[in-house]
């Protein structure tokens, strides 16, 4: 079985939320931290492994498992087993601000996580300090190091591109990957419900930052069938490739492959979807069967693109409600 929509899309990517809870007050998203409704609770490791059941039988191969800020979690390590054990799961990924993955990145490996995306918005601490509200920078590198040491294969860096903050650092981003085997991705800045004026004050075009690599000789890489929505690129003269994800460039939702779970328990068929489809009730009857037929049916809701062009964001207040 394979999950597809009306448009011949083929879904083998999901990406669970497990908590909207951040401990970062990103200028982007939670600049004023969590506000006092955010849910504390999220799925338990019991109604997730329904979830990772069914998806699986569904044909999804490939799990990333997002917050809010993951690593909250104190059964983080726990679900990451769960679904690296899952029959049919062959990729577990994890996108973290990484606030512990200096001490943790060797539970991760060995629990089984085979890929890592590090939310990194600038190479400067004082820059990194004013997006973030977090003086981290230092050890969010070292535990980068760490990860790679434990031979967590493929690490990316995410950095929302923001023109008044951290635009000007492209060279320095390049620097890091003259001696770094990692990938770069740089993300155009999304409008959600609480951005809107920040959005129109910040926002840089992905495709200008694409015009730039072009003409340094950068080269596009095939994107791989499990792969996110990330236009890739590499160099002969660097050690590490750069990532595009440009969500308001033409035909960016062509190629979806990817559904979101959110913490409560609701399917998204999109990030800037009106609502999200309620399947807790058939997670909490541990109901693997059930969640297939209502993830099934949920299909045909699903629209051809985000709308994002037109000003429209959907659900999404803020992107540490589902991962981004």
């Amino acid at each position: 079985m394979q999950l597809e929509d009306t448009f011949g899309r083929k879904f083998k990517y999901l990406r669970l939320s497990i908590t909207e809870l951040c401990n970062f007050r990103c200028n982007y998203c939670l600049p004023d931290g969590n506000a006092c409704d955010t849910p504390t609770g999220g799925l338990s490791i019991r109604q997730i492994e329904t979830l990772v059941q069914a998806f699986a039988k569904m044909g999804t191969s490939k799990i990333r498992i997002t917050g809010g800020e993951p690593a909250l979690r104190k059964d983080l390590v726990d679900i990451i087993s769960l679904c690296k054990q899952t029959p049919g799961i062959d990729k577990v990924a994890l996108t973290t601000n990484a606030y512990r993955l200096n001490k943790d990145a060797q539970k991760y490996k060995d629990a089984g996580l085979d890929a890592l995306n590090v939310s990194a918005d600038s190479l400067d601490p004082r820059m990194f300090a004013a997006i973030t509200g977090k003086k981290k920078l230092e050890d969010i590198l070292q535990g980068v190091d760490s990860a790679l040491a434990a031979g967590i294969k493929t690490v990316k860096f995410n950095t929302v591109m923001l023109k008044q903050f951290n635009y000007k650092e492209l060279s320095s981003f390049l620097a890091y990957l003259k001696q770094h085997e990692v990938t770069w991705r740089f993300i155009e800045l999304m409008q959600t419900g609480d951005n809107q004026v920040f959005f129109e004050r910040n926002h840089v075009p992905g495709q200008a930052i694409k015009n730039t690599l072009l003409t340094q000789g950068w080269e596009r890489i095939i994107r791989g069938g499990d792969a996110g929505p990330a236009q890739e690129f590499s160099h002969p003269d660097y050690r590490g490739n750069i990532g595009l994800i440009m969500p308001y460039s033409k035909d960016f939702c062509d190629t979806c492959n990817r559904l979101r779970v959110s913490s409560q328990g609701k399917l998204h068929l999109c990030l800037f979807a009106n609502e999200g489809h309620d399947i807790l009730p058939y997670l909490e009857a541990g109901d693997v069967d059930a969640t297939i037929e209502a993830v099934g049916l949920s299909m045909k809701d699903k629209k051809a693109t985000h709308f994002l062009q037109e000003g429209f964001t959907g659900a999404t207040k803020q992107l540490a409600m589902l991962g981004g």
